[in-house]
């Protein structure tokens, strides 16, 4: 069959096209590039020239296929409860993980260490973000970056856990009990009140110690470093 020819934004677009839907209906292992190049309609070694790899036409596919659920996590109501909005994003990922199983499993499935899909990456940024506006509130009882990999963890947990068993398999309380679990180990009851706490009080200051310009910024990164101490477990230096 004669190959059209495209421009390569067009064959990129296509072959992430065709290999999406692969993906879909027949699973990973359909999606080799002899057959993703076939459903294109494009030579096996257009594959190779725009995505430099079978792996890179996966991320790339993971990608495309998470743009689509982008725009509901960035839906989420930012101006009420923080706490909230982190139960509403919850909820949004395992909709999207049990509405798109295989696609959910490309993304977070086979963690490569020190190299993240585009689409993780997006999801982890605006989790971030999240959990920021918590700490700003007064209600993270540990420091963000802790909160973030325990929310992250816990709630890619929870999905796969899901998508390795039968819909009559499935607990009916695992989704709630384990996004309740991991907010009640990293939040507090109430904002920040009169007695906080050390370390609830370092993560609020912590967190909008950029609004202040009454420091230097040796200054800045000097109460930083004392803040993160301070609410970083097993950090306590004053027997040292």
């Amino acid at each position: 069959m004669t190959k059209e020819r495209f421009s390569a934004a067009d064959n990129r677009e296509r072959i992430v096209a065709a290999a999406l839907t692969l993906l879909n209906e027949e699973g990973r292992e359909a999606v080799s590039t002899r057959a993703v190049a076939a459903a294109a309609n494009v030579q096996a070694p257009t594959i190779y020239r725009l995505f430099g790899d079978k792996q890179g036409l996966l991320d790339a596919v993971a990608a495309h296929g998470f743009a689509a659920h982008l725009p509901q996590k960035l839906a989420l109501d930012a101006d009420g409860d923080p706490v909230d909005l982190l139960r509403a994003g919850w909820a949004v990922n395992i909709s999207f993980a049990l509405e798109n199983p295989t696609l959910y499993a490309l993304i977070y499935g086979e963690p490569r260490p020190g190299v993240q899909v585009e689409a993780a990456e997006i999801a982890g940024k605006i989790l971030a973000d999240a959990i920021h506006q918590i700490a700003a509130a007064g209600r993270l009882r540990v420091d963000e970056a802790l909160a973030t990999q325990l929310v992250h963890a816990s709630g890619r947990g929870v999905a796969l856990e899901l998508l390795s068993r039968t819909s009559e398999q499935r607990h009916p309380s695992l989704i709630s009990a384990g996004r309740e679990a991991v907010i009640a180990a990293i939040t507090n009851d109430a904002p920040l009140s009169a007695d906080p706490g050390p370390v609830s009080a370092a993560v609020a200051l912590r967190a909008v110690l950029s609004q202040s310009t009454a420091l230097t910024d040796n200054e800045r990164a000097l109460l930083e470093e004392w803040l993160d101490r301070i609410a970083l477990p097993g950090t306590d230096r004053s027997t040292s």
